[in-house]
């Protein structure tokens, strides 16, 4: 079996609260949002899962904190937690308006 002409869907994970009560989880998009962006649609995992841009930056400068142990990312890391919460949760309570 040949890697190379495999979709990313077929690696994703389905969504357990999806499959259990039928309702979608404040999780749901993220991983089909990152495959759009690896296939360079930027707006379309913007439109998925309007958190990616955020989350993807709140986690670099997660990882640049760990690495770079004399700098201190914690003054923009929390605030963008907050920002990432709070569109995370608009965005699943909009979902089912």
């Amino acid at each position: 079996m040949n890697l190379i002409f495999l979709a990313p869907e077929e690696f994703m994970l389905p969504c357990l609260n999806k499959k259990l009560f039928g309702i979608e989880c404040p999780g749901c998009g993220i991983q089909r949002s990152v495959s759009l962006i690896f296939e360079g649609d930027l707006l379309g995992a913007l439109k998925m899962y309007p958190a990616i841009y955020t989350l993807i930056l709140m986690f670099t400068l997660i990882g640049l904190d760990i690495l770079a142990k004399k700098k201190d990312f914690s003054k923009i890391i929390i605030p963008l937690a907050i920002i990432n919460a709070i569109i995370i949760i608009t965005n699943y309570i909009l979902k089912f308006i």
